[in-house]
């Protein structure tokens, strides 16, 4: 049965052809996970994966002609949603699965980060994109201000060749999974966040610089000492742990 969550965004998306992606994507689900979310069916080949693996998929889909096919070639195997992927939510618990049409892949990220339903999502990004967002080499002021309550792992690499029509770039595949324990609790997440802005944003040639703007001297001091963290090291360089330590420090 499949209903309806209208929205205005149009997708352009690239179609997964590559079977061997298509696999190695739904491997990455939790096996288990019951119901799974895929943003973006589009063809329905992830979606086909997914129903065969054994999962209980609710399929969205904003072009009503392909969500109309996705309702005729799987019946009631699938809940086909017709709407925006970028406003969708989810109440029940689930796992998310999407091929992220590149231009909204940022968008996406702060809508799923902002519910507390699902536990992994499995998204296939920009490349440039997924490495950024799984900090390999500095992290993104976003990536840091969700990390208390998420990973973010970087599981691969698809090449343009495996999409139709074929992209610029490459894909990469992001694995976003949600702490069993948080680095912080979740009822300070706006003052969490608001520091993390605060230092990124910061004037100064490091965080020694930026954070002495904010706190007293000793108190900076003390906390780049307990830590290893040298003075000029960039925002973009902190782990997750860093960061939980420095809003511990200063609240």
């Amino acid at each position: 049965m499949s209903r309806s969550f209208a929205g205005p965004h149009e997708l352009g998306q690239n179609f997964l052809v590559d079977p061997r992606v298509v696999r190695n994507l739904v491997d990455l689900v939790p096996r288990g996970a019951g119901r799974v979310v895929e943003l973006g069916a589009g063809a329905g080949a992830l979606t086909a994966a997914l129903v065969d693996a054994g999962h209980r998929v609710v399929a969205v889909e904003l072009d009503p002609r392909r969500a109309a096919t996705l309702q005729r070639r799987f019946g009631d195997r699938v809940e086909v949603v017709r709407g925006d992927l970028l406003r969708f939510r989810e109440p029940e618990p689930h796992h998310v699965v999407s091929n992220v049409p590149f231009g909204i892949t940022t968008p996406l990220l702060r809508h799923l980060l902002g519910q507390r339903a699902w536990g992994t999502a499995v998204l296939l990004v920009q490349w440039e994109v997924a490495r950024k967002r799984a900090a390999a080499g500095a992290t993104t002021m976003l990536t840091a201000t969700w990390w208390p309550w998420y990973t973010f792992t970087l599981a691969g690499r698809v090449p343009a060749r495996a999409f139709r029509p074929v992209p610029s770039v490459d894909g990469g595949v992001l694995v976003l999974q949600r702490r069993g324990t948080p680095l912080v609790e979740y009822a300070e997440r706006a003052a969490y966040q608001a520091l993390v802005r605060r230092v990124f944003t910061g004037r100064g040639a490091g965080v020694g610089a930026i954070l002495r703007g904010m706190a007293p001297g000793r108190v900076v001091t003390r906390w780049l000492d307990a830590h290893g963290v040298l003075p000029t090291t960039l925002p973009g360089r902190l782990t997750a742990q860093e960061w939980a330590a420095l809003y511990r420090t200063l609240s």
